[in-house]
């Protein structure tokens, strides 16, 4: 189940990575025929896939059947995605709503309809899994609540998504500008980010346990053992709840919530029917122990990291892929521009690091916080049987192998000879609940680490360099595969210029030249470097008024005629001078105040020349 969150966030990231694609003003002929029929045919192929499943294990009785299902599932989950990658980028159904001002508006809701695209292609597998998953619930639930229950259980996840997303929108109709100037700065972005995840992680149970139609457990024995529990440990929480997840047949139990006043326990009927007294208790112990070790506070900080290291790595990220000429070589082969291969290269590179992270990183820290909560019992009690016998049951009912792996949990089988060992070196407990505290040091430190160079090559000291670097090397991949490109010779130039590596600038605009000679861009810049240069060695005015010349003859912009009132002023053409930046003041649209100061200058030189005549 934990991994149908995990897809539903990576649609998230395929869907909004879409917008880094060019714009199109209508949908190429064919893209929604082609939709549906791929649409189609991936409907075809997970009820085919399951019905062969089935005949086999009628047929064979297939050994860890269990295994077979989840695999099956877990792979055609993969196979929706791709499909939904592949019609949004492929066919180009991102531009779907282009245009249309309503979605401009309310870009969350064109989100919504194209995240529920994907959600039909899970419950496309859901239903072709039905037929076989049903046997290994110990009642019979039916079709609508077996799918229910899938999507009721994903969904939450998106509901940090969501809530930002949709206050977005909102915030878009502010009427006051700074509000607005400051949610766009970084550390509006970010503070907004943090503010609305604290606020959800505290809140968001209430609607949680409403979409899941939880419902307060009635009073009775069962309750009373878990409020002593509760009691005991001293535990706050808001409610204990009847969770009917799968029409209440899975073995387990939860616990959500930050703050005791909006915290919520879980329990199945199943969980109430197969367990004894001591068994319920071992398992409250177990889920009072997430509360109390804090792994919920540790959850939400895991999401924000990977926001916030995202947040600052998604130029840096962006602009680099960039430099990545081999890849974009192949994408030729098969007739991929790199305008088009750029953003599905990005889009591969921020999902692989999604599921790395989330599947690996987030899993493995998972893992151990589930034994960590194994061995809460062992602060209340030295016998940990009951919940070696609890697990035992859990693996009978639900038909699973002892072995089977988890990438979120321990295999049972683990954790019942990890229990078993503890309680044989008690030693063994101290010495987990050690690693798992350098566990979150060694994260915080290394995801303070990643935001604070993200945020310095995107935002602090470093980025200057970082984008000069960047900016070099495309320009010299661009130069080496179009020699000829007088516009990438000027950039080349005008990159050497800001580096007052005055030699080689010299050098790229005078290879615009030869390629260009009315080269406006590179007449101007080059008059420039030859009037201003900090080292004296590199000027020369008389080749400057040359190439300044030139340029105000081609075109009279305000820039070109700042230069070239530069140029008359260097030359000693004091009254020329001054009629060029009074033209250059009076067509400029920006920069006005240089402009005036420039006028200024010339005009004071020229005031103090005919004052000494």
């Amino acid at each position: 189940m934990f991994a149908n969150i995990l897809y539903f966030l990576i649609a998230l990231v395929i869907y909004t990575t879409a917008e880094l694609f060019e714009p199109i003003a209508a949908l190429p002929d064919n893209s929604l025929i082609n939709a549906v029929l791929l649409s189609l045919a991936f409907v075809f192929i997970c009820k085919f896939l399951f019905d062969r499943l089935a005949k086999k294990a009628a047929v064979n009785s297939l050994v860890n059947l269990d295994q077979w299902i989840g695999a099956y599932i877990n792979r055609l989950s993969l196979l929706a995605l791709a499909v939904f990658a592949t019609n949004l980028y492929g066919f180009k159904l991102y531009s779907l709503f282009s245009g249309v001002p309503f979605f401009n508006r309310f870009p969350t809701i064109e989100a919504i309809i194209f995240l529920s695209l994907f959600l039909g292609y899970l419950i496309a597998v859901w239903t072709a899994a039905y037929t076989v998953q049903r046997h290994f619930f110990p009642s019979q639930i039916s079709r609508r609540e077996f799918i229910l229950s899938n999507l009721s259980f994903s969904l939450p996840a998106l509901l940090p998504w969501f809530v930002l997303s949709i206050v977005s929108d909102l915030l878009g109709f502010l009427p006051w500008q700074p509000v607005k100037d400051f949610l766009r700065s970084p550390a509006g972005e970010i503070g907004y980010i943090a503010v609305f995840l604290v606020a959800i992680a505290i809140f968001g149970p209430v609607l949680i346990k409403t979409l899941w139609k939880c419902k307060s457990l009635e009073p009775g024995v069962a309750r009373s053992r878990i409020e002593f529990v509760c009691k005991q440990t001293g535990l706050k929480y808001a409610d204990i709840l009847r969770w009917e997840l799968f029409g209440g047949t899975m073995i387990t139990a939860g616990v959500m919530g930050l703050v005791g006043r909006f915290r919520y326990i879980l329990v199945t009927p199943a969980l109430l029917n197969s367990l004894t007294g001591e068994e319920l208790d071992a398992v409250m112990l177990h889920e009072i122990g997430h509360v109390q070790k804090h792994h919920m506070v540790f959850y939400l900080l895991f999401f924000a990291g990977f926001v916030a290291c995202n947040f600052v790595f998604f130029e840096p990220i962006l602009f680099l892929l960039y430099l990545f000429e081999p890849v974009y070589h192949v994408f030729e082969m098969v007739g991929i521009q790199k305008t088009t291969a750029h953003p599905v290269l990005f889009s591969t590179t921020l999902i692989l690091t999604f599921v790395l992270y989330f599947r690996f990183v987030f899993g493995y820290y998972m893992r151990n916080f589930e034994r960590q909560a194994d061995l809460h019992m062992y602060r209340y009690t030295s016998d940990a049987s009951p919940l070696i016998s609890t697990f035992y049951k859990i693996a009978s009912y639900s038909h699973q192998s002892m072995e089977k792996p988890n990438w979120h949990h321990f295999s049972i089988g683990r954790r019942v000879r990890f229990l078993e060992k503890c309680q044989q070196v008690p030693q063994l407990i101290k010495t987990h609940h050690l690693k798992v505290k350098k566990m979150m040091l060694g994260y915080l430190v290394a995801m303070a680490l990643i935001f604070a160079v993200g945020y310095s090559i995107s935002y602090g000291v470093a980025k200057d360099r970082f984008e000069a670097f960047v900016a070099q090397r495309i320009l010299l991949q661009e130069l080496a595969v179009d020699p000829e490109n007088a516009d990438i010779y000027a950039l080349v130039g005008d990159y050497y210029l800001t580096r007052s590596s005055y030699q080689k600038a010299i050098d790229a605009y005078e290879n615009v030249l030869k390629v260009a000679p009315d080269h406006v861009h590179a007449l101007n810049n080059l008059a420039w470097l030859l009037l201003t240069s900090t080292e004296e060695s590199y000027r020369d005015k008389e080749r400057a008024l040359v190439y300044a010349e030139k340029a105000i003859s081609i075109e009279r912009d305000d820039y070109i005629l700042d230069t070239y009132a530069e140029a008359l002023f260097v030359n000693n053409r004091i009254e020329s001078a001054v009629a060029a930046a009074r033209e250059a003041l009076a067509v400029a649209e920006t920069k006005k105040e240089y402009y005036q100061e420039q006028l200024e200058k010339f005009e004071g030189r020229l005031f103090s020349e005919e004052t000494s005549e």
